[in-house]
């Protein structure tokens, strides 16, 4: 039924991939400096590390370099953030729509899918010659 799509599976893989990354990078962003309505962790701390995750790790995947290494770790850091501060909020482990953990959910989902998936072709790593 929706086999038009097909043509465009590598530009909708790699739109994706380029939208996914640059929002992380913003949320890295909000917290390392404190812009888009962000508050500044201390740099030395779980968060201080996540703020560095996202913004270098949501740089690198928008730009496709080192990408499935980088989303390995985003996933990684997602799923961290998802159980360390959205789930045990009220009891709402399997809730993530109660819990505020939607973004985290889905970045976590979407990275791990990039991470065995790798960049497509509008990337730097394809343009490197890097699978």
């Amino acid at each position: 039924m929706m086999r038009f799509l097909e043509p465009y599976s590598e530009c909708i893989h790699d739109t994706l991939r380029i939208v996914a990354g640059y929002c992380f990078m913003l949320h890295g962003l909000q917290k390392l400096f404190g812009v888009l309505g962000g508050q500044q962790p201390e740099l030395v701390s779980l968060l201080g590390l996540a703020a560095l995750i996202e913004t270098i790790g949501g740089a690198l995947i928008a730009l496709g370099l080192f990408t499935r290494p980088a989303a390995f770790i985003a996933s990684g850091e997602m799923a961290a953030a998802y159980f360390i501060a959205h789930a045990p909020r009220d009891g709402m482990f399997l809730f993530p729509v109660a819990n505020q953990g939607e973004p985290a959910v889905l970045f976590c989902f979407v990275f791990l899918y990039l991470a065995a998936a790798g960049p497509g072709a509008w990337s730097l790593d394809a343009r490197l010659g890097r699978k």
